[in-house]
């Protein structure tokens, strides 16, 4: 994909939130790492059977800081409610690279 490093990873949210595989698919590098306190350096294939199909768990996902750091660093700030009414606030680092993501790191915040 073409675009600036924060126009990407916005498109990845999007594609998560309407569970657009496809779509999402080829944002990410072939090399691609995902790390979050339940999942420690999963590849591209393990977070697209793994984590991608999660946001049915959603009730609303609300991107409150989509900041970029430098020409490959982005960091997302972004508030979600689960069905079930609990309201969490996460942080993520996302490295894209010649317009594919390469790597995110997510840091689980607090009830909010």
């Amino acid at each position: 994909m073409t675009g600036s490093p924060t126009s990407i990873v916005e498109a990845a949210f999007q594609y998560y939130r309407a569970q657009d595989r496809d779509a999402a698919v080829a944002l990410y590098a072939d090399d691609f790492s995902f790390t979050s306190p339940q999942d420690d350096h999963i590849g591209k294939a393990d977070f697209f059977e793994q984590c991608f199909p999660t946001a049915n768990r959603f009730k609303e996902q609300r991107l409150l800081h989509v900041t970029p750091v430098d020409q490959e660093l982005v960091f997302v700030c972004y508030e979600y409610e689960l069905l079930a009414g609990e309201r969490h606030r996460n942080v993520e680092m996302i490295t894209v690279r010649d317009g594919l993501i390469r790597e995110v790191q997510v840091f689980f915040g607090g009830k909010v």
